[in-house]
């Protein structure tokens, strides 16, 4: 299909997010290169436990709290020039490497850690993050340690949902890339409002592009990013991304957890309850699309980018 042909899907990149830290705040950008595994640095680090099973808000919500930043560093070397800054309340700033195997100062050690039903082989980023983590976070599952995904490792999305396709994806929790759009949030908020329960932003929802109105042409109705086939994104020079949504997201109670306070109150379930059971997912609420890459690695997505695809079959 042309990029300038008509279509009947047209929608723009509103937001990008990406999210180093499974479960921790996320990091809102204007731009992000796509790889293989979804954008740069999404979902390359998570917390674990003593047995290396993987830790989210479910388990402790003040992960919401901890504020990762992606930054350079004058004093790295050309090899290495990222870095993890690690924020939260009350802590100070604790910076690590991004790629922890090549700075020699980093004690990296080897270990095998669990996402969900996946043992996957990681790096342990040493002990002085893991006595930040139990500092900030607390004893109640233990010592907790900080992991790097090997990204020599290839861990595969469910293949029943990518229909064959080999869609890798790091400590996400299945996926490589999670879409969603304004007007779903606006649909949830007036239905809040009618409650006459507070309005929530998107970052409850951890998605990586949220979609907002095209330029020109029809507004988005809410939840259309469940209705289209593959979806091509416009970047530079003409070059194209494309995006496959595969599986509606269904929601745990972490859209419950307030990412400011750390605070749960059960309104936003509840709520979703009355209008968003899917029968793809066995009547599971959902809020999103997961998607995988279809092509487009190495491409920079930004804010603004035209994003069109043509309904669902």
């Amino acid at each position: 299909m042309n990029a300038a042909a008509p279509v009947e899907f047209e929608a723009r990149l509103a937001a990008l997010w990406v999210y180093p830290i499974k479960s921790c705040a996320g990091v809102s950008v204007t731009q992000a290169l796509l790889t293989p595994t979804g954008l740069a640095f999404d979902r390359a680090w998570m917390v674990v436990d003593a047995q290396g099973g993987m830790v989210t808000q479910r388990d402790l919500p003040r992960m919401a709290l901890i504020q990762p930043e992606l930054t350079t560093h004058p004093l790295h070397s050309p090899l290495n020039p990222f870095e993890l800054v690690l924020h939260a309340s009350g802590m100070a700033a604790l910076r690590l490497p991004v790629h922890p195997t090549t700075d020699p100062a980093l004690p990296v050690m080897p270990m095998q850690v669990r996402v969900w039903d996946d043992v996957v082989p990681a790096f342990d980023m040493g002990p002085a993050v893991s006595a930040w983590l139990n500092a900030f976070l607390g004893d109640a599952l233990g010592p907790l340690r900080l992991v790097r995904f090997d990204e020599s490792h290839t861990r595969l999305s469910s293949a029943k949902w990518t229909q064959g396709v080999a869609a890798a994806n790091q400590f996400s929790d299945g996926f490589p890339v999670l879409v969603t759009s304004m007007a779903s949030l606006d649909e949830l908020n007036a239905r809040l409002h009618a409650k006459g329960e507070d309005p929530v932003d998107m970052r409850r929802f951890r998605a990586n592009l949220v979609l907002g109105n095209p330029v020109q042409g029809d507004a988005l109705a809410a939840h259309d990013e469940d209705r289209v086939g593959c979806m091509t994104v416009v970047c530079d020079e003409g070059h194209t991304v494309q995006l496959q949504p595969v599986k509606p997201c269904p929601r745990c109670p972490i859209p419950n957890i307030n990412p400011d306070s750390a605070q749960a109150h059960p309104s936003v379930s509840e709520t979703l309850q009355a209008y968003r059971q899917d029968t793809r997912v066995n009547g599971a609420i959902t809020f999103g699309m997961n998607a995988v890459v279809m092509g487009g690695v190495g491409q920079i997505l930004r804010v603004g980018q035209r994003v069109f695809a043509e309904w669902a079959v």
